[in-house]
């Protein structure tokens, strides 16, 4: 038996256009899941799924804003005229900013707490009551280093990826048993809403803080995905935090 064989599957990917969506959309698709991408950017979307379909993948975009209870309503009817039903959501949409505690705007607080938790919080009533009601679904949602414990620099990054794992964790004992639901917490991965604030000097910081003594490549992420995402592999997985972070989350001083 293939425990990862994802054939028959529909995975829905939102945020799916951002690098460490597209490795997990690859490695999903790569174990036969029909793959849906929703994302806001139209031409970064159509990309995505080009590279999927490019891959052999059967893939559709779909445009979302996570932010809006009916544009998710709207894109769940969609995907299930595509691909019958969800099987697998991820939850991967997210931004981040620098900007110094005492600076932090309500404006951009309320940005990034929306993108990040409020996103997560409206896909998976959305979604994932759709799941309850079908009988059964899997949420991957993902999480970051910063949420556990926060990183400095990141102060609203970090509340908001913490709130992700809470509700992780929280929905795993809700849903259960017909709907899992775990997180992946990445480390550092080179990414667009990263590339300000991952600077050369920060980089150095990260990988001496690493045992791995490096940053990591989005396609070490699939593994953990797959993993999750199949019922045969992770069937009585529900509620974990797994960590994808090259030990940094191990590290003491």
């Amino acid at each position: 038996m293939n425990l990862f064989a994802l054939d028959g599957k529909t995975a829905l990917i939102i945020g799916g256009s951002g690098a460490l969506g597209q490795a997990i959309a690859d490695g999903l698709a790569g174990h036969g899941a029909r793959v849906a991408i929703a994302a806001r950017n139209p031409a970064k979307l159509q990309a995505a799924v080009e590279n999927l379909e490019q891959a052999g993948a059967v893939s559709q975009g779909f445009y979302v804003d996570t932010t809006s209870r009916t544009s998710l309503v709207q894109l769940l009817e969609q995907v299930e005229q595509w691909g019958e039903r969800v099987d697998i959501l991820v939850n991967c949409a997210g931004v981040n900013s620098k900007t110094p505690f005492l600076e932090i705007d309500e404006a951009e607080w309320q940005g990034i707490m929306d993108a990040n938790a409020k996103g997560v919080f409206l896909a998976c009533q959305v979604i994932g009551g759709r799941m309850l009601s079908q009988g059964g679904g899997n949420i991957i949602n993902i999480s970051s280093v910063s949420s556990d414990p926060p990183l400095s620099k990141v102060f609203t990054y970090s509340a908001s990826k913490a709130a992700v794992n809470s509700m992780t964790q929280f929905l795993a004992q809700e849903f259960a048993p017909s709907v899992r639901v775990n997180a992946i917490i990445p480390g550092f991965f080179p990414a667009e809403q990263n590339r300000k604030i991952l600077t050369e000097e920060r980089i150095r910081d990260i990988c001496r803080h690493t045992p791995m003594a490096r940053l990591g490549e989005a396609q070490e992420l699939q593994g953990a995905a797959v993993f999750l995402a199949s019922d045969s592999a992770a069937g009585f997985v529900t509620g974990a935090l797994i960590r994808v972070d090259g030990g940094f989350g191990a590290m003491t001083i």
